[in-house]
């Protein structure tokens, strides 16, 4: 397995600059020596500009939480890829649960951004996951396939293996329950499958991440698993020593 696990931390709608500025002065050093990860914070769109300019030269990256399909137009309050990529933005989050939920985002939508995401030169991260309802009702494949296909419709084929996909069960985004090492690496397998079928061989290229409640404590053990290449986390995110911590974590599977 040569993919290098990705961690991204999502901070939503957190932090002004001045906070940003003061947490990224205390993680960088944290996360100087962790050679073979790949670090990344997806900041609100205010705090984007002043944190690629902090994290210059560093372990690092700056993605966006969400994007606009098209590269310009009349869409008052989006922004675009080309918007971003000026600001020297490395990759942008995409579809998810909470942009599906509360703004009505739908797959075309997601699938749309993720191709202009990387058309426009910046790593797209798209999520995927089932409610707790479509669990216990045994939907969570056919849930997990309708969004990996359809958020990769627009994807050319042989660029499918630059998306990273995050698998994030809805029932476990800031409620403090994490799915079991079973569930999330049955899911995250699931997932590299769907991608294997769009394309042979991308399976074994593509990052698949597990988000939802991860932190500090549990990190290792999800790392550890042979389909999750890293995770997205939100609330741990937003505290430098618990983030460098996990990204301590996953340095341990390259190891």
């Amino acid at each position: 397995m040569n993919r290098t696990p990705l961690i991204a931390g999502n901070w939503k709608m957190y932090k002004t600059v001045g906070d940003a500025e003061r947490y990224i002065q205390a993680l960088l050093p944290r996360v100087a020596g962790l050679e073979g990860v790949e670090i990344a914070i997806a900041t609100p769109y205010t705090a984007l500009a002043a944190m690629v300019d902090s994290t210059r030269g560093s372990r690092v990256g700056v993605y966006a939480q969400n994007m606009h399909e098209a590269a310009e137009g009349a869409f008052t309050g989006e922004i675009s890829a080309p918007m971003l990529v000026e600001l020297d933005v490395a990759g942008v989050v995409i579809g998810h649960s909470e942009r599906r939920q509360y703004f009505a985002e739908n797959d075309r939508a997601v699938s749309l951004k993720v191709a202009a995401a990387l058309q426009a030169g910046l790593l797209p991260i798209l999520c995927v996951g089932e409610t707790e309802e479509e669990r216990l009702a045994g939907d969570t494949e056919r849930k997990l396939r309708h969004q990996v296909q359809e958020g990769l419709e627009h994807t050319p084929p042989e660029r499918i293996a630059e998306v990273a996909i995050a698998y994030e069960p809805i029932w476990a985004i800031g409620t403090g329950r994490v799915a079991t090492p079973d569930q999330a690496q049955e899911a995250a397998s699931f997932v590299r499958a769907l991608v294997g079928a769009l394309r042979a061989g991308v399976d074994d290229q593509v990052r698949v991440l597990y988000g939802g409640s991860v932190n500090a404590a549990n990190a290792a053990e999800l790392l550890a698993l042979p389909d999750v290449d890293g995770a997205l986390v939100g609330g741990a995110s937003l505290d430098a020593e618990s983030f460098a911590a996990i990204a301590a974590a996953a340095r341990e599977r390259t190891r």
